[in-house]
């Protein structure tokens, strides 16, 4: 017998689930929801300087301690005015003013003792220096030899790094070393878009660049992925001067492949280094081990590695890192743990660069307890955190929706030491993103900006990505002629995320066209491309042009990696096209392929639509002998399978389970479950379902609804379908016309045609919003299901 249901108010949020017990909180810190604006308020005090933890071993002043220690090694080339006046201030600044030590000091001293403060850790003192010596002398005091260039590292140490463009307006012919040392402080503080502008600036107004210079530009154009035509352009004007490359210049160089893997071109660099008659060092080895890592070339790696041995420069803890990181992304994790033993068994001891990615990798692989014994490892072996390691813990936890712990990580970055840098707000837009938390990306994104950040390409393509994941499409196209009008031009990762954007909307002919733009544009298609182009043919059901483009993947006419063929298990699992399915996962297992959360999700979701219940169970098994911790993927995926077979109680088993292990179900897992009670007629459950879906803080969506009116009047309980609809009219959900549908379609199964024209000829009333478009579909509609 059937049951009403009764829509009740929104109830109070659930207290959050309990912590896994390597992350609860302090005793004195109870757990706390997350909200953006929390993020700047933390129990602990913040850095005000830098996330970095200070360099020991370096030599201090006593007087900035209070006492105690070793004194400053001052520089033996200061002059003994310069050395007095540095140690007069230094000393207690109530006995004499900056202005007054500085007035007996020859003007000529100026920029010794600045220098001097400045790279000692004094930066405050430094800039109440500089502020006296304008005083003394006026704006003419920024003439004097090297005081410019000095006077623009003061100002970036002491975190006023907006201020020192002025100092150059101010200078009136600054030389090369203070367009340099602009360029340095800009590259330093990661603003590489305001570096390369100051670089225009400077060969625009005629100074001459020094080799340092160009230097310091190959760095930067490396880290936003300049086009290598680009970057030959600046070697050729290097050249054009006469200025001879060095190892630093090279090096930078094949850094500047690395982003696109241009591992042809690395490679020229790197013998065109030792035709000049430079010796590579580790820095130059190991900038082509992270090239070659990128393009997947895995044997020329492990090559490159036995070459740095037989070559009297043996693999250091950063060249074993960057072949486990190139492991780690290709998913090959066993390898990457190997190198991991290897590197041990020579006495190297990984460093928190090692585990931070190892814990990365096993994330994404989907083994979440693996990842947090990693991490607990590395604890007992005495390594610390870093910035990145904690990052890395709150995507761990904030993608699967565990806000409670992914805010202890949060505290726990800041009672570290260390303050939020772009990668930690970049993470946050992803958690929030991949969660479909619109407002809470936005909230971040402000917060963000209230920090000082200024947005780069990644922070961008992250906005991009965040909104496209939460069906804000053209929020996200918004995102990125922001991203076009502030100056940055789009790269590989930038078109890989609009593609993506575009295949979760199902929009393959724009996305096709988006494909012939980077051809045009020198920018090559890679792997993420190629995926994001399956996906959107499969979103819009577009099978032919997909197996086209599967055909080619297996003749290897578009160059093959293992995510590729994963992806077509994504995509035809999508399509419910099992023969292809089965066909990309032996595939991929023949390669040799890693067998990931993503695609054994696949496979359960797969044969759960089919409802091939051994073969899910035989997934399962290979998914806990292979330690992948199941997903709310897996969960919704296995509710789904049960939800079709009508064994509500097993549904109801899985549900419990998700909750006990510490996750969150989400929409999809509700409205799952509530389409199996609506099947069996069980409202009361339905009903209690939805009121708990609203009390755990997620809103009901059209499907939602639908799945209600369907299983209402799938039960003759036409009274009640229509009072949802309007309780829909007036909760701000508009019924759509599958609502409309499903309420006509089962008046004239059950041969109640004059109910169904009655409901139409009130629906005005029903929903006053409804257009005379949509009704006239609706009478086509009834005509439809009556001839």
């Amino acid at each position: 017998m059937t049951e009403t249901i009764a829509f009740q108010l929104p109830l109070r949020a659930p207290a959050p689930p309990p912590l896994l017990p390597h992350l609860q909180p302090h005793a004195h810190s109870p757990p706390r929801l997350f909200s953006p604006t929390s993020l700047l308020s933390s129990s602990h005090p913040t850095p005000t300087s830098s996330s970095r933890t200070p360099r020991l071993g370096r030599p201090h002043d006593p007087t900035c301690q209070g006492g105690g220690g070793q004194a400053w090694n001052l520089p033996p080339s200061l002059s003994l005015p310069a050395r007095r006046a540095l140690q007069s201030l230094l000393s207690d600044p109530d006995r004499a003013s900056p202005r007054d030590i500085l007035s007996a000091l020859p003007a000529s001293e100026l920029a010794a003792v600045l220098s001097a403060l400045a790279s000692r850790g004094r930066p405050g003192v430094a800039l109440a220096a500089l502020q006296a010596a304008r005083d003394l002398h006026g704006e003419r005091v920024l003439h004097l030899p090297r005081v410019l260039p000095t006077a623009v590292r003061v100002l970036a140490r002491a975190g006023l790094l907006a201020d020192a463009p002025a100092l150059l307006d101010a200078a009136p012919e600054p030389d090369a070393s203070a367009y340099t040392a602009l360029v340095s402080a800009f590259s330093r503080a990661s603003r590489y878009r305001d570096a390369v502008a100051v670089f225009r600036r400077m060969v625009a107004n005629g100074v001459q660049p020094a080799l340092v210079t160009y230097n310091v530009v190959l760095h930067v154009y490396s880290k936003i992925a300049v086009p290598w035509k680009e970057v030959l352009a600046l070697v050729d004007a290097m050249k054009k001067e006469g200025i001879p490359l060095d190892s630093y210049t090279y090096n930078s160089l094949i850094s500047c492949c690395r982003r696109s893997a241009l591992h042809k071109e690395a490679a020229k660099v790197f013998d065109e280094m030792k035709a000049a008659g430079f010796e590579p060092d580790k820095v130059t080895f190991n900038s082509l081990l992270d090239v070659y890592g990128k393009a997947r070339m895995h044997d020329e790696a492990i090559g490159l590695l036995k070459e740095m041995e037989q070559g009297g420069c043996p693999p250091s803890v950063v060249s074993y890192n960057s072949l486990i990181s190139s492991y780690v992304k290709n998913g090959l994790l066993e390898e990457a743990a190997e190198l991991k033993e290897e590197m041990e068994g020579k006495g190297i001891d990984p460093d928190v660069i090692t585990y931070t990615t190892l814990i990365s990798g096993l994330d994404r692989a989907g083994k979440v307890d693996a990842a947090i014994g990693t991490y607990d490892e590395m604890l007992r072996n005495g390594c610390k955190p870093n910035l990145c390691t904690f990052n890395a813990l709150i995507k761990l936890h904030g993608v699967r929706g565990k806000f409670s712990e992914m805010m202890v990580v949060f505290d726990d970055l800041r009672s570290a030491g260390f303050v939020p840098d772009v990668v930690t707000w970049n993470t946050l837009l992803a958690v929030f993103g991949q969660n479909g938390l619109d407002t809470e990306v936005s909230g971040v994104f402000k917060e963000m900006k209230k920090s000082g950040y200024v947005p780069e390409r990644d922070t961008y393509v992250s906005l991009i990505s965040s909104y496209s994941r939460c069906g804000l499409f053209d929020q996200a196209m918004v995102i990125y002629k922001r991203m076009i009008e502030a100056g940055i031009h789009p790269d590989i990762s930038t078109y890989n995320a609009v593609l993506s954007a575009l295949a979760r909307g199902g929009r393959w002919e724009q996305a096709e066209k988006l494909f012939a733009e980077m051809e045009t544009l020198d920018c090559q298609p890679d792997e993420l491309s190629y995926s994001s182009l399956l996906h959107a043919y499969a979103n819009a059901k577009k099978l032919d042009k997909m197996k086209a483009l599967s055909e080619d993947i297996y003749a290897e006419k578009i160059e093959s990696h293992h995510g590729l063929v994963k992806t077509l298990v994504l995509v035809n699992s999508k399509v419910n096209n099992l023969p292809e399915t089965e066909k990309a996962f032996l595939e991929l297992r023949s390669r040799r392929g890693s067998l990931d959360i993503n695609v054994l999700n696949a496979m359960v979701s797969v044969y759960g639509k089919n409802r091939m219940v051994k073969k899910v169970e035989e997934i399962l098994s290979l998914m806990k002998g292979s330690s992948i911790n199941l997903s709310i993927a897996t969960y919704n995926s296995l509710m789904h399978m049960y939800s079709r077979l009508g064994d509500c109680e097993k549904c109801g088993n899985i549900l419990t389970e998700i909750k006990s292990s510490g996750a969150r179900p989400d929409r999809y897992s509700y409205n799952t479950m509530i389409y199996a009670y609506g099947r069996k007629g069980q409202m009361k459950e339905a009903s209690r379902l939805f009121s708990e879906m609203k009390s755990s803080g997620l809103v009901p969506d059209i499907v939602t609804y639908n799945i209600f009116v369907k299983s209402y009047v799938a039960n003759s309980m036409f009274e009640e379908a229509t009072d949802l609809v309007r309780y829909m009219v007036t909760h701000g959900c508009k019924p759509n016309e599958r609502t409309y549908n499903s309420i006509l379609q089962e008046y004239c199964r059950h041969d109640k045609i004059a109910h169904a024209k009655s409901f139409l000829s009130n629906l005005p009333q029903l929903h006053p919003g409804i257009s005379k478009q949509e009704q006239q579909r609706l009478l086509e509609l009834l005509a439809k299901h009556t001839s």
